[in-house]
C-alpha cells in the first residue's frame, strides 16, 4: 500500500510497510462488517506481503520502507502497527505464519528499541543503532507510542508471555507520566493539529486498561482537551483522521463506563468527518477520505490511514447509535 496518493498529479508515493499494516486491519474490519470476500482477499494479500516479503528475517524487524530491505531505518511505531495488522489477519484466518511473525517482531521491538524507561523511536539499519531524537513528535519518544505498544498487550492475551505485558506496562507508565506536556507542544497551530493526531494515539493506547483508575482519569482529561484544541484550530487547518480518532475513542470510553458519551459532540464530529469522504466518480478516489483541509481548501491527498480511520469511525458511530453489538477493541485500526 502506498503511503498516500497525490490527486493533483495522479501519483502514489512508495510502498510503505506501516501503511500496509493499517490496510490489513482495515480490510479485515471491512470483511467483519460486510462479509464481502473481496475484503478478505485483499487483507490476506497484504498480510502475506508483510509476512513473506517485507519482514527481514535476518534483522528480525520491518524496515521503514519496503524498497530498502536491510538498510535505512526501522520505526518502533510502524512495527507495532504492522504487528496489530498481522494479528487481525491471524484472528480471521488462524494462519500460523501471521502469529509467528507478529510474535517475533513483538519480541524484537522490546529488545531492540529499549531505552531505559521508554523506547527509542527510530533505529538505523542494519546496525540497529538509535537515531538521535529531534523536535518532531514522530522522531522522539512519547506517549503516542502507546498505540503501537497495544500489540504487546494483544500478544500477551494470545500467548500468556509475561514479557509482553511487562513491556506494555512500562510504556503505559511512561506515557501516563508524560502525556500532560505533549499538548500543545508547538506555537504553530498546524503543528499542534499534527500533535492532536499523535495524542489520539495515546488515548487509543489506553483502551486495553481503560477502567484502571489512572487510565480512566487520563481519558476523562484527554478527550475534552483533544476536542477543545480540535475545534479551536479546525477553521485554519484540520486533519480528517483527528475527527475519526476522537469519535472512536469517545465511543470506546463510554462503552468502558469511564467517560460518558457527549452525544452532541460525537454527532458533530461524525458530521464533520463525513464531509471528507470523496464522492468523486474516479474509482481511485470514490469513497476515500481526504487527508485534510487548509482553511476552505481540501488538500490533494487521499490517505489510506485517513480512509481506514474515517470509515471505521462512521461505521462504529452508526453501530453505536443503532444499539448494535459491543465494539471490539481488537478491531481498532
Amino acid at each position: 500500500m502506498a503511503r498516500y496518493r497525490r490527486t493533483d498529479t495522479g501519483q502514489n508515493l512508495a510502498v510503505s510497510n506501516e501503511i500496509t499494516g493499517y490496510a490489513v486491519s482495515t480490510f479485515f474490519y471491512l470483511h467483519q462488517r460486510t462479509g464481502e470476500s473481496a475484503h478478505l482477499d485483499r487483507g490476506l494479500a497484504a498480510a502475506r506481503f508483510l509476512a513473506d516479503r517485507a519482514w527481514d528475517p535476518r534483522l528480525q524487524t520491518f524496515p521503514f520502507e519496503y524498497v530498502a530491505p536491510g538498510n535505512g531505518f526501522a520505526y518502533f511505531f510502524d512495527c507495532g502497527i504492522i504487528v496489530r495488522g498481522l494479528l487481525a489477519a491471524w484472528r480471521a484466518t488462524r494462519e500460523p505464519r501471521f502469529l509467528e511473525i507478529a510474535t517475533a517482531c513483538g519480541r524484537s521491538m522490546a529488545r531492540d528499541f529499549a531505552a531505559g524507561q521508554c523506547f527509542h523511536p527510530i533505529l538505523r539499519l542494519p546496525e540497529k543503532k538509535p537515531v538521535a531524537c529531534d523536535h518532531r513528535w514522530s522522531r522522539a519518544s512519547g506517549c503516542y507510542q502507546l498505540k503501537s505498544a497495544m500489540c504487546w498487550f494483544d500478544l500477551h492475551e494470545i500467548s500468556g508471555e509475561p514479557g509482553f505485558l511487562a513491556s506494555y506496562r512500562q510504556l503505559l507508565d511512561y506515557s501516563l507520566r508524560t502525556h500532560d506536556s505533549f499538548l500543545p507542544g508547538d506555537a504553530d497551530p498546524s503543528r499542534v493539529m499534527d500533535r492532536l493526531h499523535a495524542y489520539s494515539y495515546f488515548l487509543e493506547g489506553l483502551l486495553p486498561v481503560a477502567t484502571e483508575v489512572a487510565c480512566a482519569a487520563a481519558l476523562a482529561v484527554g478527550i475534552p482537551r483533544l476536542a477543545g484544541f480540535l475545534r479551536e484550530i479546525a477553521p485554519t487547518f484540520v486533519r480528517s483522521d483527528v475527527y475519526a480518532q476522537l469519535l472512536r475513542v469517545r465511543l470506546f470510553a463510554d462503552q468502558a463506563g469511564v467517560v460518558p458519551l457527549d452525544r452532541d459532540a460525537a454527532r458533530f464530529e461524525a458530521e464533520c468527518l463525513a464531509q471528507f469522504q470523496s464522492a468523486d466518480p474516479d474509482p481511485q478516489l470514490a469513497g476515500g477520505f481526504w487527508f485534510g483541509r487548509q482553511a476552505e481548501e481540501i488538500l490533494p491527498f487521499i490517505n489510506p490511514v485517513s480512509a481506514g480511520f474515517g470509515l471505521q469511525a462512521l461505521s462504529m458511530w452508526s453501530q453505536y447509535e443503532a444499539g448494535g453489538p459491543p465494539l471490539d477493541r481488537h478491531a481498532l485500526i
